[in-house]
Order: C-alpha cells, then structure tokens, then sequence
C-alpha cells in the first residue's frame, strides 16, 4: 500500500453527498451494465421529465408512465427497479438521509438490498461515494480485485473471500485502501 500512496499521492476520493438515498440508488440502476456516458444521458431525459428538473423525489415518480420512462432510455427491469425503489422509500426500507447516517454499514446493506436492482455493490458503492464511509472494501468489485493482483503480483485475480481477509488489516480505512487499488487498477488500464 506503501507504494501505491507514492505513486498517486493523497486520496481524492470525491463524494455526491448532496444527494438522496432514494436519488444515489436511481442512478446506481441507471448506470448498471452501460457506460457512463449512455447512463448520464438516460438520467437527463429522466430529470427532464419533471418541471422543475433536477432529481425527482420517489412521490414524483408515479407521476410518471412506463412509456415516458421506456422513453428516457430506462428498460423494463430498470423501470420496475425504480418502481420498486420509490416505493420502499415511500413505506421507509429505503430510509431518508437523516436516518441513513444513524444505521451502520451491514444494517444499510440488508435493508438496502431488499429492493429490486439493488445487490451489495450498488450499495457499497452508495456507503462509499455518497455517504463517505470510511470502512467499506467491495470485494466483488472487478477493479479492486484487479488493483489488488496488480499491486501484489499475483498471476491471478483474488477471490473476494481472500481479499477481504487481507482486507482486515486496513481497517478502519478500508474505502482508502480501495481507493488506491482502483488506481492501480486504471494505471494498468492507460499503460496498456
């Protein structure tokens, strides 16, 4: 990790943390299996939608057809995951900002996880990006993995399982430590 530090300097991990559950977990779905890109512009015609732009709040949703958010680009099991996203933040699964902070990491999972679309990664990626947890290791996620073999050598990628192992030692600053392993991930990346 030493050398890693070295080469990338000071973590710079950027935080969305204006955001809501309900609006970080739509684009968690929007983004899933497509680039950035194609992503930015389905949630731009989705924001759109509404009069005022910007985010819509899970109530505003139902103001809104299937076929207007077919429109936006959003597939059939998109736009049943945001259905079913507004509707456990409605009755309160998916909790509001307040109450978010006041649950810890594998009580956000859990509940989290009950909505359609959204798996452990879509939330840990949520713990990290927009509410800025310190101690999250996604050990699924393909670039932490692939930072982890290039930055040890290894001849083949990590189980998660081992990964996380490893993983113990950097806690309580685990989400820094995946920081780094996603930079030597994209070094590898534009060394190619």
């Amino acid at each position: 990790m030493k050398r890693l530090i070295k080469a990338h300097g000071p973590c710079a991990l950027v935080l969305e943390s204006d955001r809501s559950p309900f609006a970080a977990l739509a684009s968690a779905i929007a983004h899933q299996q497509l680039h950035g890109t194609a992503a930015e512009a389905i949630l731009g015609r989705f924001c759109a939608l509404f009069p005022r732009g910007g985010f819509p709040t899970a109530q505003k949703l139902a103001s809104v057809s299937d076929e207007q958010l077919r429109g936006c680009g959003f597939s059939g099991g998109k736009i049943a995951a945001l259905r079913d996203l507004a509707a456990k933040t409605i009755d309160g699964t998916v909790p509001p900002r307040a109450a978010v902070a006041k649950l810890s990491d594998d009580e956000l999972v859990e509940r989290l996880t009950e909505v359609r679309g959204i798996g452990r990664w879509s939330v840990e990626m949520f713990l990290i990006f927009t509410l800025g947890r310190p101690d999250v290791l996604p050990a699924d996620d393909f670039g932490v993995r692939s930072g982890y073999r290039i930055a040890f050598g290894l001849d083949e990628m990590p189980k998660p399982k081992e990964l996380l192992a490893y993983g113990e030692r950097w806690r309580p600053h685990a989400t820094t430590a995946a920081w780094f392993l996603w930079r030597a991930a994209d070094a590898a990346k534009e060394t190619k």
